[in-house]
């Protein structure tokens, strides 16, 4: 399923309450770093995964601190678009959208908020075998060096957004049930590195 057309138009989000818009914007990084470090990626969906993080992380800096300008939610909105070139190529996602849908249908959790949580936790566990893939994200956030669950992480802070599940209403005794429901989604079988159900159980417990 492909759009015909898209609209970018930053007028049209600035009645958008701000924890929507962006944690909305911290899942289009979800997609674009995911992509990034995919198993089957491609030299197209990376260059566009890039530029989208580029676009992202200063377009949320800049929406957060100037709510009133249109300039950086057009980043934000140009970088969200840039971000699905891979989800429409065939690109798989990883762990941090496998778990976060488990998240959503199970506890209730926004679906923006699961990223701001999951993707620096699933980043630091599948760093042992992506550590090139993750640099080139530490690149493109502008801080090469960092790793780059930090770098997430510390976007996730300065926006004031949640950075643990229990920040979201999600409850400890609810963390087995999760992990079983992630284990029935199609992206965790293509997480870089494997996963069982003990291990999901183990990132929640992180998370947490």
């Amino acid at each position: 399923m492909m759009a015909t057309a898209v609209v970018l138009d930053p007028a049209v989000t600035m009645r958008t309450p701000e924890w929507l818009f962006l944690s909305t914007g911290i899942r289009a990084v979800d997609h674009a770093v995911e992509d990034i470090c995919s198993v089957t990626g491609n030299v197209f969906s990376e260059g566009a995964s890039m530029q989208a993080l580029r676009l992202l992380s200063r377009g949320l800096l800049g929406a957060k601190a100037r709510p009133e300008d249109p300039a950086p939610r057009l980043d934000c909105l140009t970088g969200a678009w840039m971000s699905m070139v891979g989800s429409q190529s065939g690109v798989e996602k990883g762990a941090s959208h496998g778990i976060g849908h488990a998240l959503g249908g199970t506890a209730g959790m926004p679906h923006g908020y699961t990223s701001c949580v999951m993707l620096p936790v699933v980043l630091r566990y599948n760093q042992p075998v992506n550590a090139a893939q993750q640099a080139m994200v530490s690149e493109a956030l502008g801080q090469p060096g960092t790793p780059a669950a930090d770098l997430v992480a510390g976007l996730v802070a300065e926006l004031g957004l949640p950075g643990r599940l229990r920040d979201c209403g999600v409850k400890r005794e609810q963390l087995d049930m999760i992990a079983e429901a992630a284990m029935h989604d199609r992206w965790i079988p293509t997480n870089p590195r494997p996963l069982d159900l003990a291990g999901v159980r183990a990132l929640l417990e992180e998370a947490w």
